[in-house]
């Protein structure tokens, strides 16, 4: 009989940041620094997975340094400002020595859609663009910057599709 652990494949998280860490809403002070919400309840789920031993990854084309200080937060690798994604995203694959099925993607608008098709695994917040979710083997049910992340994270856990915590 197979266990949960010959199911697991899922070796590495990739996160867009606009739209999956936040709600794509973004507030200005009067000299121009970006603020963003994000979800703690996200980062309890991207920290199991870390604790799972998965690499993480958030590529973003956005260039503010609240990025880079979210991914910080989170312990995550951070690659922003990146115009075209893919590139960028089978460099570091290769260079980590995965597969494109041992990556899992969340991303929620156009230009995330070469990088969810090409992932084993692709996911979609509820309020992703139609396009997204369309290419998307899960569309959760929670919002970007709402609990989307967690809920991922909760999806993969539940049904083995990353290894079990190492003893």
């Amino acid at each position: 009989m197979q266990g949960a652990s010959a199911r697991a494949q899922i070796k590495a998280l990739i996160t867009d940041f606009d739209g999956v860490h936040t709600d794509n809403s973004v507030f200005l002070d009067t000299d121009g620094r970006e603020f963003v919400r994000c979800s703690r309840a996200d980062g309890m789920g991207i920290e199991m997975l870390r604790g799972r031993g998965l690499k993480l990854l958030i590529l973003s084309r956005e260039s503010d340094g609240v990025v880079a200080a979210r991914a910080r937060k989170l312990q995550m690798e951070c690659a922003h400002n990146v115009k075209e994604k893919l590139p960028v995203l089978d460099a570091w694959r290769r260079r980590n020595g995965l597969s494109w099925q041992e990556l899992a993607y969340i991303g929620d608008d156009i230009n995330d859609l070469e990088c969810l098709e090409a992932c084993g695994f692709a996911a979609a917040p509820s309020n992703a663009r139609h396009e997204v979710k369309a290419v998307c083997q899960v569309v959760l049910t929670c919002a970007g910057g709402d609990g989307a992340l967690r809920e991922l994270c909760d999806h993969l856990i539940e049904r083995a599709l990353v290894p079990d915590i190492p003893a």
